[in-house]
């Protein structure tokens, strides 16, 4: 026989933020953010508060897309039960408790939508496979504490730091929506490690991409026109805009503003995730417009029809050319100290124009120009100094 309480499964899909009573203690809490939760409220027969009065606790029962009303009643009966008993549910419900890989695989489905990539969506995983489900993934996801994730954490910390930063972070995402199903309460563990600062800091490694001397691209530059390659014409307009390797290879037309002479990447191929504008110059455009007669849909295209150049292109064509020890990504930093050096323009301008972001959160909230004109100004000098023109 089904039990019965004021909330109906369609009230439980559509009621607001709040809470909200099914009776005998039987509680729905929405989250302002749409997140819905089954709470219990229960008295255990000789527990009093510091007043002296029964002690009234509240326990999760788990999220509503995973309970549904009829098991949330059910298991807020047996609650009431053990409780009427003097035994406190925390721990002594059989709770059908997911473990922290069930909770891990369905976030990373979850938020599949939201990767750059099915790449990056994949390392997240990954991540989490390698150092955390083989010590805590069959764990009950209300069991993890402080202790669980060090086991984690701490053979790694040193010797892998950045990976052990990316897991930490991964991990304090799976236990943070364990929290907002209901089936985890108190402060996220891995928070608590950070604030007691628990594990030993790490002085970060710094790996530089080798760059060319700004005094010797003129030269370069004026060899690499010499190229009818497709390489080379992207090579020339990386080193001309100082844009990612990422950025130029999926270069679209549609991206080009022809009339207003503007390139905007989207945020979504962006390593920040902000839209970046990017002025072009005459010998930019000189480089792509001949390009449109290939009628394809990348500006660069590879040798597969509507297919952009592949990643390794550019930097084979710089081994063909005897580049020794150079990177495509290190003419952002030739770029970097010309700007400084000769064009002497102020720190913001010369970051905006390599995307990067300046200054704290607070700072950009109120900085909202990206400097358009000023840099424009400044890419029309780098790219007559690369040129071979004087400046």
């Amino acid at each position: 026989m089904a039990l019965s309480g004021k909330l109906t499964k369609k009230l439980v899909e559509n009621l607001g933020a709040g809470r909200h009573g099914d009776g005998n203690g039987l509680y729905l809490v929405v989250d302002p953010s749409g997140a819905r939760r089954w709470i219990v409220r229960v008295v255990v027969k000789g527990q009093k508060n510091k007043k002296g009065a029964p002690l009234r606790t509240d326990f999760g029962l788990g999220g509503a897309d995973i309970v549904t009303l009829n098991q949330a009643r059910e298991r807020a009966l047996e609650y009431r039960r053990m409780a009427k008993q003097g035994l406190n549910p925390r721990f002594n419900a059989r709770q059908e408790m997911p473990t922290f890989e069930e909770v891990a695989q369905q976030v990373h489905i979850d938020r599949m939508p939201t990767w750059k990539n099915a790449k990056h969506g994949q390392q997240w995983i990954n991540t989490l496979r390698d150092y955390a489900f083989p010590k805590i993934g069959r764990m009950p996801i209300d069991s993890i504490g402080q202790p669980e994730v060090m086991m984690c954490l701490a053979p790694i910390w040193t010797e892998k730091h950045e990976t052990a930063k990316r897991l930490a972070q991964r991990i304090k995402t799976v236990l943070d929506v364990a929290r907002s199903k209901g089936f985890r309460s108190g402060e996220n563990p891995v928070t608590a490690i950070k604030d007691a600062q628990v594990l030993p800091k790490v002085k970060a490694k710094v790996k530089h991409h080798q760059a060319m001397g700004w005094q010797d691209v003129p030269a370069f530059y004026a060899e690499l026109r010499t190229r009818k390659a497709m390489a080379a014409k992207a090579l020339m307009f990386t080193c001309l805009t100082g844009s990612r390797t990422g950025e130029v290879l999926g270069l679209r037309w549609e991206e080009i503003d022809l009339e207003e002479r503007l390139w905007t990447c989207p945020a979504e191929r962006m390593k920040t995730g902000e839209a970046h504008r990017v002025p072009l110059t005459d010998e930019m455009l000189a480089i792509i417009e001949p390009l449109r007669v290939l009628q394809s849909d990348y500006v660069f295209e590879g040798q597969k029809r509507h297919q952009p150049l592949s990643n390794m292109s550019m930097l084979m064509l710089l081994r063909r050319m005897n580049v020794a020890g150079i990177t495509v990504h290190g003419f952002r930093s030739t770029f970097r100290d010309w700007a400084g050096e000769v064009a002497n323009v102020p720190r913001e301008v010369a970051e905006k124009s390599l995307a990067h972001l300046v200054g704290s959160d607070v700072e950009r909230a109120y900085a909202r120009s990206d400097l358009l004109d000023q840099r424009r100004a400044l890419m029309r000098k780098w790219s007559r100094f690369v040129e071979g023109n004087s400046v």
